[in-house]
């Protein structure tokens, strides 16, 4: 008898004589796991064992990996003024972080001045507000350019704000070609999750091309790209989705650079890649492994010769969906556990989130916490010992294997359909991935998915956390009263004539639109008035609203309790003529529209009439709407801290109409420290983090029928 036949024949003792078979689990990704891994299961692997630092990099790119050097701790932060984010960056550099990584608020994502009229609930809220050099200039006092490196994750509006990073470099004394970092630039997966795009995909790309080759030839020191994949995992995507279409789009990037006529090798080494790390460890630790495999693949493809642009390397992120708001300090092991995964993984540098960021930013306090996270893994658990410590396990080595098959039928797919650009033109990357978050989303409403304190083991009660609040109306003030003195101060004339140069740039294809920008940027032209230069030119992209149908509702079979609800919404439409209509809406610049979308999904799935409107609407546009429409509720989703704002107004808006009787609900990131805010102000329910759908569903259609007396 074989070894295989003994391990069969004592586990069915432990089960009960059951086929140890009935242990297999599918995941997501179509991926059936085993109860048991063995030798056999490295046979006919894709990808060769090899070296740490060797092609194919499976192992890593570096020969000694943290033997040598430990990945570098980047604390991802920005919030309200470029001097209270400053402040925040030096004492977290003094403290043991290792860079900079600036998150900027959604008007700046946006190219809008913070005196838009469109951004008045988002200015400093998600991040810090940059206008202009002056406030770059700001935001890095005292932080030596030519020495700490600054991931700046940026987009839409990546030609002001890069340009002015450059200027402010300039004026710190720091030539440009000794700054070093990372850009984002990664304007793809904007249009498939993340949406904070501003011009339509084609100009989009010409803008990468053009940054591309700006910093292969002026910034040698800094990554033109970080292709994410991260906020694909945010939006519901499984893991296959996020490496398949991440490796993708950074295919996409170097066919536009080689169609500029560069040479793979001038540009290919400062292209990086951007992770997220969830809670399926071995599978996120195999997924890094199997990215590094692939990328090898598609730049040997192109011919490269470098090691440097064979080679993937990443920076990562723990997940912030996995995040929870109820019995929040479960986040901190959650966290803990997705950094492991990302350092046995093999990441280049890793940013940790705070255990309160499903409720607000993070304080000073939880910051502290998520930081000393990586430290203690650094420097107590002696994971830095050794490279790959993972390598040749049966059951890593399975999962790296077969997460290399199924993201290349997927790539293969998307190469098939013209490249990455033609399918997100085309929606498919998008709505498979809001097809996995919707069957996500009803694994975790029908209890199937265990979340610990939301869906089981939830405590008695929440004990009360301390939030940072922001100021969003003074931090709008002064940011006004800056754009104010910078306008009154600098040279118009020679402000005018560098944004008509670039106008003209965009307009007619000629030059590099960052060049002219840096020199726009230098004569003090805002972020809103070198994107406003480019947008003349381009037009503001806006995307269509597709509600997917069906995949919620399939999930839940012939579940006699989602039965019941459906019934429920079906006799509320037979007694008034009509399905109980709701519409969701995100309003201000926040573009992570997962929630809205798995919402108007699941509400469609339970009967109701649901009507989703575009995204970046302003108040009296969406009370506009709700009326035209015939709208019962508005249900509004928020994830970036503007509700304060934008609630209470959406209900001035419907009662300055004489429509009062139209009911507004929110949903997402709402601390409940604002809940009675909102309710004072009007809003009649308020769903957060982990709500269940169906429940909500219930909630919703009580108060309908109590607003029409039923």
């Amino acid at each position: 008898m074989s070894d295989i036949d003994d391990w069969r024949a004592l586990a069915r003792r432990e089960l009960g004589d059951r086929d140890p078979a009935a242990l297999e689990s599918r995941t997501p990704e179509g991926i059936t796991t085993r109860p048991v891994y063995g030798p056999a299961d490295l046979d006919g692997l894709p990808h060769p064992g090899g070296w740490p630092g060797l092609p194919p990099f499976t192992r890593g790119p570096r020969a000694t990996m943290y033997a040598g050097r430990p990945w570098t701790i980047r604390q991802y932060a920005g919030f309200s003024t470029a001097g209270e984010s400053n402040a925040f960056y030096r004492q977290a550099l003094a403290a043991g972080q290792q860079g900079v990584s600036v998150a900027f608020d959604l008007a700046t994502h946006r190219g809008y001045d913070s005196d838009h009229p469109r951004v008045e609930g988002d200015v400093g809220k998600a991040g810090v507000a940059i206008d202009s050099v002056e406030d770059m200039k700001t935001l890095f006092d005292g932080i030596p350019l030519d020495r700490v490196s600054v991931s700046m994750t940026m987009n839409g509006a990546v030609i002001p704000v890069l340009a002015a990073f450059i200027v402010a470099g300039e004026e710190q004394g720091v030539a440009r070609a000794a700054l070093s970092g990372t850009i984002q630039n990664d304007i793809l997966k904007e249009f498939m999750v993340r949406n904070t795009y501003i011009f339509p995909p084609e100009p989009s790309m010409r803008i990468v091309a053009d940054i591309i080759d700006f910093t292969a030839r002026e910034m040698p020191k800094f990554n033109s790209v970080s292709i994410s994949g991260y906020h694909m995992h945010e939006a519901g995507a499984t893991l296959v989705q996020e490496l398949a279409f991440t490796l993708a789009d950074g295919r996409e990037y170097v066919q536009a650079a080689l169609a500029r006529g560069m040479n793979v090798d001038d540009f290919a080494g400062r292209l990086s890649f951007f992770f997220a790390i969830g809670q399926d460890f071995f599978m996120e630790a195999a997924k890094l492994r199997a990215a590094r495999f692939l990328w090898h693949r598609i730049m040997a493809g192109f011919g490269a010769k470098d090691p440097r642009s064979l080679m993937l390397r990443t920076h990562c992120q723990t997940s912030g969906v996995s995040l929870q708001a109820q019995d929040p300090w479960n986040n901190i092991v959650r966290t803990a556990y997705e950094a492991l995964a990302a350092v046995l993984g093999g990441t280049q540098s890793l940013h940790t989130n705070s255990f309160d960021e499903a409720l607000a930013l993070p304080t000073e306090f939880s910051a502290r916490i998520a930081r000393n996270t990586q430290l203690i893994l650094q420097h107590e658990t002696g994971v830095t010992r050794v490279a790959d410590p993972l390598a040749g396990s049966y059951y890593v080595e399975s999962l790296t294997g077969a997460l290399i098959e199924e993201a290349q039928a997927l790539i293969d797919e998307v190469e098939a359909l013209g490249g990455m650009t033609r399918a997100v033109i085309s929606g498919m990357p998008k709505l498979r991935i809001e097809e996995a978050a919707a069957r996500r989303q009803a694994a975790i409403d029908r209890g199937e998915t265990v979340i610990v304190g939301v869906t089981r083991f939830r405590p008695d009660r929440d004990d009360p956390v301390d939030l940072r609040e922001i100021d969003n109306a003074a931090v709008r003030r002064a940011q006004v009263e800056r754009l104010a003195t910078l306008r009154r101060q600098r040279d118009g004339a020679a402000c005018a004539a560098t944004l008509a140069a670039l106008a003209d740039g965009a307009r007619l294809g000629q030059g590099n639109l960052l060049e002219l920008a840096v020199a726009a940027a230098r004569a003090r032209a805002t972020v809103g008035e070198i994107t406003q230069a480019m947008e003349d030119a381009f037009g503001r992209h806006s995307a269509e609203v597709r509600t997917l149908v069906g995949v919620y509702g399939a999930e839940w079979g012939d579940d006699p309790e989602f039965a019941a609800l459906r019934a429920e919404v079906a006799a509320f439409a037979a007694a008034e003529g009509r399905p109980p209509r709701l519409l969701v809406a995100k309003m201000g610049q926040d573009g992570h529209d997962r929630g809205a979308r798995v919402i108007a999904t699941a509400f469609t799935d339970m009967g109701f009439a649901v009507d989703s409107e575009p995204l970046f609407q302003m108040p009296d546009e969406v009370a506009a709407a709700a009326i035209a429409q015939g709208a019962d509720v508005i249900g509004v989703s928020t994830l970036a801290a503007g509700h304060k704002t934008l609630a209470p107004q959406l209900i001035a808006a419907l009662k300055a109409r004489g429509a009062g009787n139209i009911l507004v609900v929110c949903g997402g990131v709402i601390p409940e420290q604002d809940h009675d805010f909102l309710r004072r102000a009007g809003v009649r329910a308020i769903f957060g983090p982990g709500t269940n759908i169906p429940e909500a569903a219930r909630e919703v259609l009580r108060l309908i029928r109590g607003e029409r007396g039923n």
